[in-house]
């Protein structure tokens, strides 16, 4: 769970997410909001993303400032579980 979070917000191609499903969602002004375990147990599922699935929301009122803020200064807005998840990465990462 705490490598998805860090592969999701904190790997990076030109300053933005590095997936492109990621990068979509943030680019039109989501929130990474929840990472999901085993939420995908498909075999395509289990191949693909080890069956972790990722939550995006929109927040209507902040979906233009969150999109300019992605495009403008790379910026990704993130839940609290997702920081969280972020921030026990770094802790315990040798990277």
């Amino acid at each position: 769970m705490r490598l998805c979070a860090w592969y999701l917000y904190g790997e990076k191609h030109r300053g933005y997410a590095l997936n492109p499903v990621a990068n979509f969602h943030l680019q039109n002004g989501s929130v990474m909001w929840r990472i999901n375990w085993m939420a995908d147990t498909s075999p395509r599922g289990i191949a693909a993303s080890c069956g972790m699935m990722v939550n995006y929301r929109y927040f209507l009122e902040d979906t233009a400032s969150n999109s300019a803020a992605y495009l403008g200064t790379k910026q990704i807005k993130a839940s609290e579980q997702v920081l969280s998840l972020v921030s026990q990465f770094q802790q315990n990462s040798k990277l």
